[in-house]
């Protein structure tokens, strides 16, 4: 173990009780939703459910009717679990969150039809360990990394826009090109987002105050890890 490695975990410990409480719940938020989420995109893939959210032919598989609500409506319920934040409506924020990692699992599912169990497996395994990384660095280190987030917000819409050019262009080397990328921009993200979360802290808060507060940073660290993953997928490129 080297020196720096020793002085993080020395930071570690000398957090006070109240915060690591708070950071167990963000944790356990986000392992429980990716659980949700890894759950029924595996139900999602099998029978007899794969017939509800795809259309499958003998040319390949799309999206049903159900299948493209399912996948779509994420985007509607992060905005809800939001709204639901903002009034400390903490139960209904909770139910949302459950909801929303389940309805992720739906579009993570095709994953299962695209790359062997392995690849998953392997993807997984490499995206938890840098997530692990990157997040105790964003815990622990002394640098305030808060001129990263409009950076790294600019970079994301940017990401997103390529990506939506390539739609057009079919370039396996603008494509190659965001990915990377995008694994340095949610690398970013992930230890900005854990020092924000550390910074939002406070003991005076309240029972749901904090946990307020821990949905809305597992939500935060479930999408980097998310997309982390997606990505990692896309490099190991193991297709069935």
């Amino acid at each position: 173990m080297n020196l720096n490695s020793e002085k993080s975990f020395g930071a570690i410990e000398k957090m006070s009780d109240g915060l690591q409480a708070y950071f167990s719940k963000v944790y356990n938020y986000m392992a429980g939703g990716l659980a949700v989420s890894g759950l029924v995109a595996w139900l999602t893939a099998r029978d007899p459910f794969i017939g509800l959210f795809y259309n499958i032919t003998p040319q390949g598989a799309s999206y049903s009717l159900l299948g493209w609500i399912a996948i779509l409506s994420p985007l509607i319920l992060i905005f809800m679990i939001s709204s639901s934040l903002n009034k400390l409506n903490v139960a209904r924020a909770q139910g949302l969150f459950w909801l929303f990692s389940g309805l992720m699992g739906v579009s993570l599912s095709n994953i299962f039809l695209l790359f062997s169990g392995e690849s998953i497996f392997q993807a997984f395994l490499i995206t938890a360990g840098m997530f692990a990384g990157v997040s105790l660095y964003g815990y622990t280190t002394k640098k305030s990394l808060a001129s990263w987030g409009s950076f790294l917000l600019m970079g994301l819409f940017g990401v997103i826009l390529a990506s939506l050019v390539n739609l057009f262009m079919q370039s396996s080397a603008l494509n190659f090109g965001v990915s990377v990328i995008a694994v340095f921009i949610f690398v970013g993200l992930t230890a900005y987002d854990t020092q924000t979360l550390k910074n939002m802290y406070s003991d005076a808060d309240s029972e749901e105050m904090q946990s307020a507060k821990a949905i809305s940073g597992a939500l935060s660290l479930y999408l980097d890890f998310i997309n982390l993953f997606r990505l990692m997928l896309y490099f190991l490129n193991d297709r069935r």
